[in-house]
């Protein structure tokens, strides 16, 4: 390329991103970062980097090794551009659902992949987003974390329609990954258990219930996390302990110290057990 032609290449972008400024609406970013947040200020809607994001290594998580193996499946196929699966992770909290996400990408950051993080009160502008990423060359994970929504939320049509519920196709460069501690996203009722009908022998769910379990089962790719048992949380704890150089988790002062902090918290969660070794590590000399 010219140089003359690497000018008005330059201009160009400069002014796709002047009219969309003045417009309010968003204007894709140049890829050199590998992370983003989508935001609104003065600005308008845009996708802002992450300079410094969460490097989780997959060898911290433990004890979820069937989850891990399915997400890195499913990311893989859709980082060499095979069909995939949107992914709901829900479960006990604590249990590495949004953590997992993290890491994945992680693993995937050094090509193509990119992760854009989008706030609940956001996804209204999903549509915006997904325009945004149309052209680019790059796949992209859209992050939701600790996503559910009340009945009258309107990000949840949004959300709905992006999975698999819009006249427009998919993006083939985008896949959505959400956590959740709630299965269907929206809380249940004992009163729309009432609607149920039995026809024929057969259970038929109300109208109430079929239109909570829509959302969810838009997600192609359902992994669930369940609480830890004392077990598996003290080999959390021993790893964490060696990783942060505090200690071991063999001698059985150091063991009752981490069963007396988990029951404290009311959880043997890792997230726990992560602190707890913290806590030792700032303690230790």
């Amino acid at each position: 390329m010219s140089q003359e032609d690497e000018f008005f290449t330059r201009a160009n972008r400069l002014l796709e991103r002047w009219e969309a400024l003045l417009e309010g609406r968003a204007a894709a970013p140049d890829w050199t970062y590998d992370a983003y947040r989508w935001r609104h200020d003065q600005h308008g809607m845009r996708l802002v980097p992450v300079g410094n994001p969460h490097r989780v290594s997959l060898d911290d998580l433990l004890c979820i090794d069937r989850q891990k193996a399915e997400i890195l499946r499913n990311t893989e196929q859709f980082v060499n551009g095979r069909p995939a699966n949107n992914a709901l992770l829900w479960g006990a909290r604590g249990t590495g659902k949004s953590t997992l996400i993290k890491a994945v990408f992680n693993h995937f950051a050094d090509g193509r992949l990119r992760l854009i993080e989008v706030e609940k009160e956001h996804l209204v502008d999903l549509v915006e987003i997904v325009a945004a990423l149309d052209q680019c060359s790059e796949r992209f994970l859209l992050y939701c974390d600790d996503l559910s929504f009340e009945a009258d939320d309107s990000g949840y049509k949004s959300l709905k329609a992006v999975l698999d519920g819009s006249i427009a196709a998919p993006a083939d460069n985008l896949l959505i990954y959400a956590s959740s501690n709630r299965r269907h996203l929206l809380p249940e009722a004992k009163a729309d258990n009432q609607d149920v009908q039995v026809i024929d022998g057969e259970i038929h769910p109300g109208d109430a219930i079929e239109e909570k379990v829509s959302l969810s089962e838009r997600f192609g790719l359902w992994l669930s996390f369940y609480p830890y048992s004392q077990e598996d949380y003290l080999k959390i704890v021993e790893h964490w302990l060696r990783r942060l150089a505090a200690g071991s988790c063999g001698d059985q002062a150091t063991q009752l110290a981490a069963l007396r902090w988990a029951r404290q918290r009311g959880s043997r969660s890792g997230r726990v057990a992560h602190q707890f070794a913290i806590d030792q590590a700032g303690q230790h000399d």
